[in-house]
């Protein structure tokens, strides 16, 4: 749902707003709030981070981390401002934003290493690219975007054509910092 308010709101006013269930995003200005996930969506949202974690956090490779706002990215008047609630964030260990004390930080204000979005019934596959293809301008390595609904998942890189995974053995790829962990499109979906 996309919320016009009267008067514009500055990244920094939007920020000082209360969270919304589900989490709303800043766009360019606007405010869209993500659909409520539902029971697909929820599964793999629900194993995939915890999955990954189990691979690359032990190591202090990476963590993931489930509906984590990052806002990230300037441009000229409200173009190019976002912050946004990936699904799943996957940050470099020695990138995760630490308090004093040495605990994870509350603001993240820099773009996960791997944003991994999971498109629900109802929501835009436009929206949700366009929030990806944004991390990768800022420093993502990889963004995934699954459809539950197709049981497909494509895979965008910097500077390189999209691929897209729907064959049950096919390995999907990961970041080089989480090659440990494997996982094939059968995998993903059941």
């Amino acid at each position: 749902m996309v919320q016009t308010p009267a008067k514009p709101l500055t990244l920094s006013e939007f920020l000082d707003l209360p969270e919304t269930e589900p989490a709303s995003e800043y766009i360019d200005g606007r405010i869209i709030q993500k659909p409520m996930p539902q029971g697909e969506h929820s599964a793999i949202q629900t194993e995939l981070a915890p999955a990954i974690n189990l691979i690359v956090k032990p190591k202090q490779i990476a963590r993931a981390f489930c509906e984590l706002r990052c806002t990230f990215g300037v441009g000229v008047a409200r173009r190019g401002h976002r912050s946004i609630v990936p699904d799943i964030s996957v940050f470099m260990f020695d990138r995760i934003p630490r308090k004093d004390n040495g605990g994870v930080a509350n603001v993240f204000s820099i773009a996960p290493n791997w944003t991994i979005e999971i498109l629900s019934p109802d929501q835009s596959q436009t929206k949700v690219t366009k929030n990806i293809l944004h991390c990768l301008k800022y420093g993502t390595q990889m963004g995934w975007l699954i459809d539950p609904k197709e049981q497909s998942v494509f895979v965008y890189l910097p500077d390189q054509p999209t691929t897209f995974y729907e064959e049950l053995g096919t390995q999907l790829p990961v970041p080089e910092f989480a090659k440990d962990f494997s996982l094939t499109v059968a995998g993903l979906f059941s």
